[in-house]
């Protein structure tokens, strides 16, 4: 290794200050002003979810400068302070992310009662994943579930284009989940973000369905949500072909498409959203949102309050069962708003309101195997057994 000056290994000093870097905006992440929120989010986010792989960079680079004598000089010995530093600090990462289960089953018994388990068939998991997590938290693929890709729901191209995930032998009259990708509505696509809930509950015996829909510049709002209903009604349509049972349909979104998904639940059959087929039935069994954002569209100001693209615009007492998990330090889209959205959902609806708040939880968790998204995982198992056991009000109009 080559030393600055016979005194500083140059390797060893850029790594740990790369890893104090992003561990920093991981787990102090600062939301405010917004440009120090955008780095939390960039440096951050893998840190977050996987502080494991930053801890295993720092034990290597360490034991590698110290096998070569690297570790002599004050520089030296100042930078491997820092590491030790850092290494607590993903050490805090980690805590919050084990932590996670515990919210998570608390969130359960408070939105569905204390006697949820006696209810349903769906333990929650003993045992994570670790080898997964600790050593190949990207790695997503599962023998026992196959991935049906680029299947046509629309007229625009790949941007109407969606994902089957279902189990290889294929069983029938299986539950749906539709799943629409985060980005902003500018960005994003369907095979980037909660892939290890797409694998999961499609090696449970789910049909689950990842879907693009249009973007800016090329539409605008409503016509993201009319794509999304529009999947709505491919299902409807063609659910059973891949042995999945329409009538026992969830959705779900990260992002922009938590937005979307709590919107298709909070408006179903309006015929605002379903040009050219409003007799299609596009009413939902239950909603489950990841980080979602409940505020403003492009261009709207608070004084155009309720914006009509926002899902509290459409709440009613009706509305069917809502999961939300969101993050404590989310920079993108605030756990204030979420928290506010699942309170006046609270006080609206007649049905289910389940709200985990995610100590230590960035946006976007839901890209790795991570001990955060594993408890999340096993919530919306959990949560979806009991809406499919339990007899849920709904209105005529949702039928």
């Amino acid at each position: 290794m080559f030393v600055l000056g016979g005194f500083v290994p140059v390797g060893y000093v850029f790594t740990v200050a790369l890893l104090a870097w992003c561990t920093f905006f991981a787990v102090v992440a600062p939301r405010r002003p917004q440009p120090l929120a955008t780095l939390s989010f960039w440096f951050g986010l893998i840190l977050n979810e996987v502080p494991f792989l930053g801890v295993l960079a720092l034990l290597a680079s360490t034991a590698l400068a110290a096998a070569q004598g690297d570790l002599e000089s004050s520089g030296a010995k100042v930078t491997a302070a820092i590491a030790a530093v850092t290494s607590a600090g993903l050490a805090v990462s980690a805590w919050w992310g084990v932590r996670t289960d515990r919210v998570v089953r608390q969130a359960l018994d408070q939105g569905l009662g204390a006697d949820w388990r006696n209810r349903v068939q769906a333990p929650l998991r003993r045992h994570r994943p670790w080898a997964r997590i600790l050593l190949l938290p990207g790695l997503m693929g599962r023998r026992d579930v196959e991935r049906i890709p680029n299947i046509s729901y629309g007229d625009a191209g790949r941007r109407n284009l969606l994902d089957i995930y279902r189990r290889r032998d294929a069983p029938q009259n299986a539950p749906v989940l539709i799943y629409f990708h985060g980005g902003g509505f500018t960005s994003g696509a369907k095979n980037r973000e909660a892939r290890p809930l797409l694998y999961q509950l499609a090696s449970r015996g789910w049909v689950c369905i990842s879907a693009n829909y249009r973007l800016r510049p090329q539409t605008s709002f409503p016509g993201h949500q009319i794509d999304a209903k529009k999947v709505i009604a491919w299902v409807r349509e063609h659910a059973f072909e891949y042995g999945a049972d329409p009538s026992r349909l969830f959705v779900a979104g990260s992002s922009a498409g938590s937005n979307m998904a709590a919107m298709c639940a909070l408006t179903p059959n309006d015929p605002a959203f379903q040009p050219g087929f409003e007799s299609t039935d596009t009413s939902v069994t239950a909603v489950i949102c990841l980080y979602g954002y409940y505020g403003y569209y492009f261009g709207e100001t608070p004084d155009q309050s309720p914006s009509p693209n926002q899902p509290w615009a459409y709440l009613h007492r009706d509305a069917p069962p809502f999961l939300i998990a969101h993050g404590t330090k989310d920079a993108l889209a605030t756990v204030e708003a979420a928290r506010d959205f699942a309170g006046q959902l609270r006080q609206t609806s007649s049905n289910a309101v389940v709200y985990a708040e995610l100590p230590g939880g960035q946006h976007s968790f839901d890209l790795f195997h991570s001990p955060r998204f594993e408890a999340v995982v096993d919530g919306v198992e959990a949560f979806a057994a009991w809406v499919l056991a339990v007899p849920q009000r709904t209105s005529d109009s949702a039928r």
